[in-house]
């Protein structure tokens, strides 16, 4: 079989992955081994392939790390997702056939085939690795790239995503979770005898606005400064009483060198000062089955991101979103790349209901991850 990038895109955005990935993964398996490949799913239900500098081998499979990091040659890894939010949009075409559109065109089935078909086409010299990795619930748990991450050993990774054929070499991290309020619960008429938790909000609204400057990680070279944001209040169970408690939900954008433990213990103590007499205060971050992700920032010089700039033309800058690749930055150097935008002059284009992706930036992207593994492997 004779892969073909716009091919394999079109059918992949044709098979419906909101609910399940197995069509989408039935699909990725069959056109790998279509092309000579020896792909196996995980036990985190990841697809996984390798070539090494003899071409492929029956049973490749990605090498796990032994933690003494002797592996021989370089080894990149290529990495994206096969899930997408919902709803399905169906596929449809226009401008002649130049724009696909449909749910998963840009995020990240535009990325996934560019990188498929510089899995396949990408020389590899004696010694060195590349795997292609591919993960099953990035839009969701991320339990694919945190097993990931704990087993492969690479020297470089390449994360799928749309990014207008940039080199993403930062990103945000995301964490979210609660600020709860307790006070005493009473009668209404007469509030005096309790505590009323809605009332301490707004010092608490206030201090959250003052954290950063208090006692963030300050401004980053490249993302900026990190996001601390309320997003739902809830409190108050009857007209008539005196609330008892008042939770209010936060989302959390840190930058480096924040890590989510560090923030959940200095806002609480920082919150606990704003706290009014009589009442107590608790932070949590939410729970998950998987770490949270957190910020990463590759150097500007590193040889991954020369190389991907060189191949590909693009600007090196920040990514727009959070991204499992913040799993794999944490063990090798990382860079988010791929066609599509998050985003147009228009508005949001991943995650909407106008999702689409140029095919000429398919062939682009496929082109310049080719090149770059050429160059590095």
């Amino acid at each position: 079989m004779i892969f073909d990038v716009l091919d394999f895109h079109e059918r992949a955005v044709r098979t419906e992955s909101h609910e399940s990935v197995d069509g989408m993964r039935d699909l990725l398996v069959e056109t790998l081994e279509g092309n000579g490949a020896k792909p196996v799913v995980d036990e985190a239900g990841n697809t996984l392939a390798t070539r090494t500098g003899a071409g492929y081998e029956p049973g490749d499979t990605a090498v796990e790390s032994d933690g003494d990091g002797d592996a021989s040659g370089t080894h990149l890894v290529l990495n994206t997702h096969i899930d997408t939010v919902p709803p399905h949009v169906p596929f449809a075409e226009r401008e002649d056939g130049a724009v696909v559109e449909g749910r998963g065109a840009c995020d990240a089935k535009g990325p996934l085939a560019a990188l498929v078909d510089a899995f396949l086409s990408a020389g590899v010299g004696e010694g060195n690795r590349l795997t292609l990795a591919i993960t099953p619930d990035e839009e969701t748990v991320q339990t694919g790239a945190a097993h990931l991450a704990g087993t492969l050993d690479a020297d470089g990774f390449v994360v799928g995503e749309p990014t207008g054929l940039d080199v993403c070499n930062a990103a945000r991290g995301q964490y979210e979770g609660t600020v709860t309020i307790t006070g005493a619960a009473a009668h209404a008429a007469t509030p005096g005898s309790g505590a009323n938790a809605i009332r301490a909000i707004a010092p608490i609204l206030q201090a959250m606005e003052s954290y950063d400057e208090k006692r963030g990680p300050g401004e980053h070279e490249s993302l900026g400064r990190p996001t601390l944001t309320p997003t739902v209040v809830d409190g108050g169970e009857a007209s008539n009483q005196v609330p008892e408690e008042c939770t209010i939900t936060f989302d959390r954008r840190p930058v480096p060198p924040e890590t989510p433990e560090a923030f959940e213990a200095d806002l609480a103590e920082h919150l606990s000062e704003w706290v009014p007499s009589g009442m107590d205060l608790d932070v949590a971050l939410s729970p998950r089955e998987t770490p949270f992700l957190t910020a990463f920032a590759t150097d500007r010089d590193d040889p991954l991101v020369e190389a991907l700039a060189a191949a590909s033309g693009g600007e090196v800058r920040p990514f727009g979103a959070a991204t499992e690749a913040s799993y794999f930055a944490e063990h090798a150097p990382t860079v988010v790349f791929g066609p599509g935008d998050l985003a147009d002059d228009e508005g949001a284009v991943a995650h909407s209901e106008r999702e689409y992706v140029r095919r000429d930036e398919v062939r682009a992207a496929a082109r310049a991850v080719r090149d770059t593994v050429d160059a590095l492997l």
